[in-house]
């Protein structure tokens, strides 16, 4: 095996630099290898964590001064150490050897016994080098290796001189039939060959041992019964360690199936060799009887030059064997530069599961009836769309509410303009000086502002009364409040005076002229998050570092929100949407520029103290977060959820045979996949969680929120924009109308499924009374709408 080795690094860990740690040192220099010297464990352990060193030497001497088997043991629990050489420096004795099993079951890999000569040591650190270390270096190449053949989409099993099956992937077990795990251990017969098994085997391995190649026929039965032929050439080749035999079966094209097998032997006297290990590479062909050259030319060590050059020829001359037999299948032969092109794309594993799914669905075309052939056309027009998890919406000439109000949350705003036809916006955002007047302090609310906090654990809390109370400032004041209670400065390491700061400038940046989308929501929001948290459910899953994302991506949700819908901007053709691409326009606005008023100023950015890895996970929870609350993606969010979660959970939930029921329940909520999941529907369902409040609240915010609709059609209309919502014309805008299709689309399914994980009743009654509601209303208008009786 041939591997690039780097300069090898040593880590030497002694109390104090005496003879024998300069000795060691000493010898690291003349052998050329880099050396760090550390006097304390938590030293040493950092230094081996950012060096990954591949000698350490520990001084086992002084068990007072440094506890080596502790510092050995906590080593050794790193993933990085596996492949790590680490020797115990022992002191020398007159008295019997002492055993090594302490030294091995503490982790060292072997002990030597003092001697500060340099030459000793110097010996000592090249014997490790050429041994122990090498051996631990292809270990890794090796384990790298085996990673590489998991993933590998091509089928690999490697079996003994016996077959005896000790290895197989992924790929081989699905191809052949098998479980994973079922066919380790088995022997050869269980995967039957051919009927006259033993006769076959023995007439390979005989060519093999004396240095022959193999030509014939290999067949073998996958676990269902199916019988799959391969036309085979063994070519036996040289590999480590003296003369050792590879060799690979290429298969002429039968059954779409292409196989390489690796023999690995010995020699043993003469050209007598011993069969090590088989090692076959299966690779299917979909819906094609091409062959592949796919055994590619190495000089492995111990092979001399004329031995590489007659391989490769051997080689060449099999390919155009293969070829040949293509070209006698009707197939034709193309440029081999091209031919290796089209082998890699086939064997790349960066394919996404639709792709998968797409394969799958093509493979079975070939195979079926018209009529499903037709109707799985039908499904791979769908599968190659992207929105998957969006439903469509067909059009409803009964209900323009729903029509104008999916279209108008759902769309880009693109889709109404032909071309480039955009007419730009002379409404400017704008944003509010970042300069800091005297924070408010916790303590210091005024006690008229604290009575209307005291109830804001619970859901009926009046955000209404906290508006007019702070004068419409609630959310430095709920802010306060709420983050004091989940202890946010204790877990960014801020002041109160920061978290003030920040909380200030960032409610400054909310526009109070906006009917809805003002600081008053985004404490509403903050509200609803914070009570969300609160929950068992979620508490148990997930971590304080996803408390503090979601309760700061609360804040930060809708920071200068121009009180227009994405559609508008795009249509307008403003700088923001030119500066996102029209994508996510305002979503991506508010994460930006919540993280630039944070920073911008020492005295309000609550992220100055934290680690840097721990700011840069924070940032991405709280970045994901906000972005989720873009409506075009709604459908997409709420699906995964559902599929990853509820569904999931019901199934764990129905069948509680176990003492570690609830263990496994956690396991699975608690992947980074389904936390990130659960969190964005937290926002998802804290932002439009206004049909889910006592009724008075939800007619207040229903009126605010078509008030806004309502500038915006007024707006368009000015300006000559494309109307993105029409039915919000304050002269004719049904709001009961308008809010029943809001909460029939998107609300109802989305609080059913958050309902269903965190357990809501209060605000699942809101929602079916305040739908009632709504309901009564339409139906009262219609019948004032309706002539009277003749």
């Amino acid at each position: 095996m041939r591997f690039h080795q780097d300069q090898l690094q040593v880590l030497l860990v002694f109390t104090k630099e005496d003879s024998q740690c300069n000795g060691f040192y000493r010898a690291c220099e003349k052998a050329g290898f880099m050396c760090s010297v550390t006097k304390e464990p938590q030293a040493a352990l950092a230094c081996f964590l950012d060096k990954h060193h591949d000698i350490i030497i520990i001084d086992h001497r002084h068990p007072r001064q440094l506890d080596a088997d502790v510092l050995c043991r906590t080593i050794r629990a790193s993933n990085i150490s596996e492949n790590t050489v680490i020797v115990a420096v022992v002191c020398r004795t007159e008295k019997e050897e002492p055993s090594v099993l302490p030294f091995v079951n503490a982790g060292f890999t072997r002990r030597y016994f003092e001697n500060s000569s340099i030459m000793a040591c110097y010996n000592e650190l090249i014997q490790l080098e050429y041994g122990e270390v090498r051996s631990q270096l292809k270990l890794r190449a090796c384990n790298s290796i085996f990673i590489a053949l998991e993933k590998s989409q091509e089928a690999i099993e490697i079996t003994s001189e016996d077959h005896i099956i000790q290895y197989a992937n992924p790929a081989f077990e699905t191809t052949m039939g098998y479980q994973a795990g079922e066919l380790i251990g088995k022997e050869l017969a269980e995967v039957p060959i051919n009927e006259k098994k033993a006769d076959l085997l023995d007439t390979i391995n005989s060519y093999i041992r004396i240095g022959k190649e193999w030509q014939g026929n290999y067949c073998t039965k996958k676990k269902n019964g199916d019988n799959i032929q391969q036309h085979v050439k063994i070519i036996p080749v040289i590999g480590q360690g003296g003369l050792s035999s590879l060799h690979f079966i290429l298969t002429a094209a039968l059954c779409g199936r292409h196989c390489v097998h690796l023999s690995f032997t010995d020699e043993e006297t003469g050209f007598k060799r011993k069969i090590r290990h088989y090692v076959s590479i299966i690779r299917v062909c979909n819906g094609s009887n091409k062959a592949e050259k796919i055994a590619e030319c190495v000089q492995p060590e111990g092979l001399s030059d004329m031995q590489t050059s007659n391989l490769i020829k051997d080689k060449r001359k099999d390919s155009l064997d293969v070829k040949s037999l293509v070209s006698r299948s009707g197939n034709e032969v193309t440029h081999q530069r091209r031919h290796s092109s089209l082998a890699r794309i086939h064997s790349m594993t960066i394919d996404a599961p639709i792709t998968k799914v797409i394969n799958i669905i093509n493979a079975a075309q070939e195979s079926s009836p018209m009529p499903v052939t037709e109707a799985l056309d039908r499904v791979l027009e769908i599968l190659r769309t992207t929105e998957l998890y969006s439903p469509q919406f067909g059009v409803k000439d009964d209900d323009p509410h729903a029509n104008d109000l999916v279209g108008g949350l759902m769309c880009d705003g693109l889709r109404r303009l032909s071309g480039n036809e955009y007419i730009l916006s002379s409404k400017n955002l704008h944003q509010v000086s970042s300069r800091i007047i005297n924070p408010i302090a916790l303590q210091d609310i005024p006690p008229r502002i604290a009575k209307t906090m005291e109830k804001e654990e619970f859901w009926d809390f009046n955000i209404f009364e906290l508006e007019a109370a702070t004068h419409k400032r609630p959310l430095i004041y709920l802010g306060l409040k709420i983050f004091s209670r989940f202890g946010i400065c204790e877990f960014l390491n801020c002041s109160e005076s920061t978290l003030r700061s920040w909380l200030q400038i960032i409610e400054s940046n909310y526009h109070s002229y906006n009917p809805y989308h003002n600081s008053t929501h985004a404490a509403d929001v903050l509200h609803a998050t914070a009570y969300f948290l609160s929950k068992e459910r979620i508490k148990q899953t997930l971590d304080p570092v996803d408390e503090v994302a979601a309760l700061l991506a609360a804040t930060i949700h809708d920071v200068d929100h121009p009180g227009r819908t994405n559609s508008f901007l795009c249509n307008a053709g403003s700088k923001l949407a030119i500066l996102y691409n029209d994508v996510a326009v305002l979503e991506n606005h508010h994460a930006a520029l919540g993280f630039q008023l944070t920073i911008q100023d020492d005295k309000c950015n609550i992220f100055k103290n934290m680690e840097k890895n721990d700011y840069r996970m924070l940032r991405q929870g709280i970045v994901d977060m906000v972005l989720a609350t873009e409506m075009t993606k709604h459908f997409e969010h709420v699906n995964k959820f559902v599929n990853s979660v509820n569904k999931p959970l019901e199934s764990l939930e129905e069948n509680k045979e176990t003492n570690k029921h609830a263990e496994t329940i956690n396991t699975m909520l608690r992947t980074p996949e389904n936390r990130t999941l659960i969190k964005r529907m937290l926002i998802k369902c804290a932002d439009v969680s206004n049909p889910c409040r006592s009724l008075e609240f939800c007619i207040e915010w229903a009126a605010r929120i078509s008030e806004e609709y309502f500038c915006q059609t007024d707006e368009e209309r000015q300006k000559g924009l494309p109307v993105v919502m029409p039915i919000f014309d304050r002269q004719t805008c049904s709001i009961p109308k308008s809010q029943i299709s809001f909460i029939d689309y998107f609300i109802t399914d989305m609080f059913d499924s958050w309902d269903a994980f965190v357990d809501l009743p209060d605000l699942m009654q809101h929602l079916d009374n305040n739908f009632k509601y709504w309901k009564g209303l339409d139906e009262m208008q219609l019948r004032s709408l309706r002539p009277p009786p003749q």
